[in-house]
């Protein structure tokens, strides 16, 4: 019987090349989304100090840090708002949102693909958006802007769509790194959130990425912790690290309600019989509103992050923000407006950790603020590792280590068990598509074909595809849908015109019926033996 020779393909040696020219590309891309998340800063500060401070600066100052006219802090947003509506539009839809999840539908569903115009309109909408007032952070914007830069030049190059995803979140997570001065916490945001994958050919590059971003960053906005805690060598002691458990499930029950009020707020605004164009503008009404009630709730809120991580902030701050924050966050980005959600997620978590603070031990000036961070990230974005890591980059207080991973552990487990989805997965379920969040090891690759195979194959079986006996059943399902078959001849890899066997699609269930079994079935072995 004559037997073809196996088809090439690319295959694990094949990778090597292209993750190191991925890797050459995504350099610059770092670079470039350095500059881009400077360029976002400077203009939210520029909308900022114009429409508050009625001056051309560029520092990135707070909306309320002094007292403005009523009606210019509840027409503000407003006027945002009708802005962001229009680009939306007549721009391009693509702007509404907080960002991370339009980048996830963009890897999903669209082959790595956004469109150059969004790459303008997103930041300058943003910019808008936080200029005029509105409770957002420039991550997510800078996430949605960063992954365009790498989209478009992975456009411009012949590469595949897996190749276009790495050089999206290379852009996303280089931004990231550029705006919070943390590189290891946006590698691992990436593969949290975006990557969908733990692989060298896509980690490498982002790590590329993200280490010229923060380089550019050092150059750009300085090499400090964005929030550089007094007291960051102090030793919590194991009292505290038990103790922590109580921001941590607290933190993972107001991830709950917020997560669920911002998505209250969605299905609001959906029954409004308006169009989706004026949503952000009612949006901004209620931002007005509650920038009258707290006027350190509107913007970014940066300084006020600040104060309450180095435990300068009072009673009626730390309430304000807890609740006036939340609620405005919330319920105007349920309108659609442009604006990223992680630095109102900090400011809420560092609010409620330093309100539980006046009732726990005393440990150092904004430990358990700290904590309520860690904990409301985890909880929020249902990215633990995350969570623990931008703490800790944040403000450098290293020795907090152990009660962070308490915090934002139980944040999550807490968030996992009660709630369905995350602020970002769900609106992706909206959206009718499908994401998993679990990684786990893929059954055909513990499996090699000599273990399940057919030792007697019928003789007058096609021999379209050929795979080896010591192929795992990953390779050999690879081949399969390749070749557009259900069968595969198995041949000797020394003697390729001595056939061995057949393996076949059903065969390579055998792997997933020992994954089910090791999963679901239970039994007692020690005991078992004892009582024999």
């Amino acid at each position: 019987m004559k037997v073809p020779a196996r088809a090439a393909h690319l295959g694990d040696f094949a990778v090597n090349p292209r993750m190191l020219l991925i890797t050459a590309i995504a350099l610059p891309v770092g670079g470039a989304a350095a500059v881009a998340a400077f360029a976002l800063l400077k203009l939210i500060g520029l909308i900022t100090n114009l429409v508050f401070y009625q001056r051309v600066a560029t520092d990135l100052v707070a909306p309320g840090a002094q007292q403005h006219p009523w009606w210019l802090v509840l027409l503000a947003p407003v006027a945002g708002g009708l802005v962001i509506g229009l680009m939306a539009r007549y721009g391009s839809e693509k702007i509404r949102g907080h960002g991370m999840p339009e980048a996830i539908e963009a890897i999903l569903t669209g082959g790595s693909r956004v469109a150059p115009r969004v790459a303008v309109l997103k930041p300058v909408s943003a910019a808008v958006s936080i200029g005029t007032g509105g409770p957002f952070g420039a991550e997510g914007p800078i996430i949605m802007t960063g992954g365009a830069v790498g989209s478009i030049l992975a456009q411009l190059l012949k590469l595949s769509a897996d190749e276009r995803k790495t050089l999206l979140v290379a852009g996303a997570a280089g931004g990231m790194a550029a705006t919070f001065n943390a590189p290891l916490a946006s590698v691992l945001l990436a593969v949290e959130l975006l990557l969908f994958e733990w692989r060298p050919r896509s980690l490498v590059p982002v790590a590329a990425a993200v280490s010229v971003a923060t380089v550019c960053r050092g150059f750009l906005l300085g090499t400090g912790p964005v929030f550089g805690v007094p007291f960051a060598g102090a030793n919590p002691g194991p009292a505290a690290d038990g103790l922590a458990l109580i921001p941590g499930l607290t933190g993972g029950l107001l991830a709950i309600g917020a997560t669920a009020l911002v998505y209250f707020a969605e299905d609001l605004f959906g029954r409004l019989p308006v169009h989706w164009m004026w949503w952000p503008a009612i949006g901004g009404l209620v931002i007005g509103i509650g920038g009258l009630i707290e006027p350190h709730a509107l913007g970014v809120g940066y300084d006020v992050i600040d104060t309450l991580l180095t435990g300068h902030a009072t009673a009626s701050l730390i309430v304000g923000i807890l609740v006036v924050k939340t609620l405005i966050w919330a319920l105007s980005l349920g309108s659609g407006t442009s604006g990223g959600v992680l630095a109102p997620v900090f400011m809420i978590g560092a609010a409620l950790g330093a309100a539980e603070g006046g009732l726990l031990p005393h440990v150092a000036p904004g430990f358990w603020a700290t904590c309520g961070l860690a904990a409301v990230v985890g909880g929020v974005m249902r990215s633990p590792l995350t969570g623990i890591v931008f703490t800790l980059e944040l403000t450098h207080a290293w020795s907090y280590l152990l009660p962070l991973v308490v915090a934002s552990f139980s944040a999550y487990a807490l968030s996992v068990l009660l709630l369905k989805r995350s602020v970002l997965t769900e609106k992706i379920a909206r959206r009718r598509l499908h994401l998993t969040r679990e990684y786990t090891t893929d059954p055909l690759e513990t499996f090699f074909v000599h273990e399940v195979m057919t030792h007697q194959p019928d003789v007058q079986m096609s021999a379209d595809v050929v795979v080896y006996a010591d192929d795992t059943l990953r390779d050999v399902a690879n081949e399969l849908a390749l070749g557009h078959t259900t069968q595969a001849l198995v041949v000797d890899r020394h003697e390729p015109s001595r056939v061995l066997g057949k393996v076949t699609l059903a065969q390579l269930l055998h792997a997933r019926r020992r994954d089910l079994h090791e999963e679901h079935h239970r039994e007692r072995l020690l005991g078992r033996s004892i009582t024999a």
